[in-house]
């Protein structure tokens, strides 16, 4: 990508507000931390790029005029708020009870803690939290410098927010990670569920508050 294509006067401005929002504890952080807590640093990664493709997507809608259709849309939002936050409970509700998901410890299985599982649950996870998208529609026209191509700003504005935030989530996935050693003996299995558990249950409790907004 060109150097020239981009205002670097505001450019790194965007970069740290979004390196601001993504160290704060907000659902995708809670789940990337559940999934260190219970699967390690690793597994940790799949559910941080399933978040990140997530984000993509809606930069991609924030960038073009679709993105102001959806934002006014409460019918899409109520659905895409409802149906991701169900999960979120389902996922949740299935560590506390030591049942088989994603993220669970005492019932470990090949099919619930695959890349693509955890994949899924990251992606599905961001998806429910469409104030990803009001961010992406309300902040990006700040930064656009109007003089400048459209096409490499807006690559360059997608890689400001990915690549903090992908090295942040990885951060976090890997501190929970360290932090559970101890659930590799069994007498902790149970409380690192629970714990993994809460977490979730937390993100959901976050996506169903603003669904009820």
């Amino acid at each position: 990508m060109r150097l020239d294509a981009v205002n670097w006067d505001t450019y790194w401005l965007y970069v740290a507000t979004e390196a601001a929002l993504s160290l704060s504890p907000g659902p995708a952080v809670m789940l990337v931390i559940a999934t260190g807590l219970a699967r390690g640093a690793r597994r940790s990664v799949w559910a941080s790029l399933g978040i990140l493709s997530a984000n993509g997507l809606y930069f991609a809608l924030s960038a073009t005029s679709v993105g102001a259709l959806l934002v006014a849309s409460e019918a899409f939002f109520a659905v895409v708020k409802w149906c991701g936050a169900a999960y979120l409970v389902y996922l949740g509700l299935a560590a506390l009870l030591g049942q088989p998901s994603p993220i669970t410890v005492t019932a470990r299985t090949e099919r619930g803690g695959s890349a693509a599982a955890i994949y899924l649950s990251g992606l599905t996870l961001q998806l429910a939290n469409p104030k990803t998208l009001v961010f992406f529609v309300a902040i990006l026209p700040l930064f656009v410098d109007a003089r400048l191509p459209i096409g490499p700003q807006m690559l360059w504005l997608a890689a400001g927010s990915v690549i903090p935030e992908f090295f942040i989530l990885a951060g976090y996935g890997f501190a929970a990670s360290r932090a559970a050693k101890l659930a590799a003996d069994p007498r902790f299995a149970r409380l690192t569920d629970r714990a993994a558990g809460a977490l979730v249950l937390a993100a959901a409790a976050m996506v169903l508050s603003v669904a009820q907004r």
